[in-house]
């Protein structure tokens, strides 16, 4: 089966290593530990990966978070992938740094990235891989927050739970989404 796993983040080295850009650092950790190189396609940095006879096609829109829909609906129709065989990550503020939870399905929680792929696809019955920012921040400094970098003390957060986001990507192609829930959510 093929799976399509989408790292929503921006382009650019002004938005390299920010907290938004958390999708984007798991696609990469991923396709870094099995010997795969990103190519610029279509809407999207495009590489493939196998998993235990699956085809993972990893993906990061080049259409910034906003527009990220856009790279979604082309590359779940160019590969004939049905949604369900779809893994979205993006950043969560209401997640403690570093916190993962997966979810079959849910609101855009304000996140601009999902709201705009539920509107491309025309649904909201996708699943996704929340990975927690936290959200330490003054009243009004929101977007300053999320397009900031980790500090040093989260990175050293962040780095162990890559390879744990990893471990559920490949969970969610082998073991199902509802398996891998319940086997990492309370992680």
């Amino acid at each position: 089966m093929k799976f399509l796993i989408i790292g929503l983040g921006n382009i650019g080295t002004e938005y390299e290593g920010s907290r938004h850009n958390i999708g984007f650092m798991v696609v990469d950790h991923l396709a870094k530990k099995n010997g795969a190189t990103f190519t610029t396609q279509r809407y999207a940095s495009v590489c493939e990966i196998k998993y235990k006879g699956n085809t993972l096609i990893l993906i990061k829109p080049t259409t910034y978070m906003n527009l990220s829909g856009k790279a979604v609906n082309y590359w779940l129709s160019c590969e004939k992938i049905p949604i369900e065989q779809s893994l979205t990550i993006v950043d969560d503020l209401a997640l403690d740094v570093g916190q993962i939870r997966m979810k079959s399905s849910g609101s855009d929680g304000g996140h601009n990235g999902l709201a705009n792929i539920a509107e491309s696809i025309g649904t909201t019955k996708y699943p996704r891989l929340r990975f927690g920012i936290g959200n330490n921040y003054a009243k009004g400094f929101q977007i300053d927050y999320v397009l900031g970098k980790f500090s040093q003390e989260e990175t050293k957060i962040i780095d162990p739970k890559l390879d744990m986001a990893g471990e559920m990507i490949q969970s969610f192609t082998f073991a199902g989404i509802t398996n891998t829930m319940n086997l990492y959510n309370n992680k």
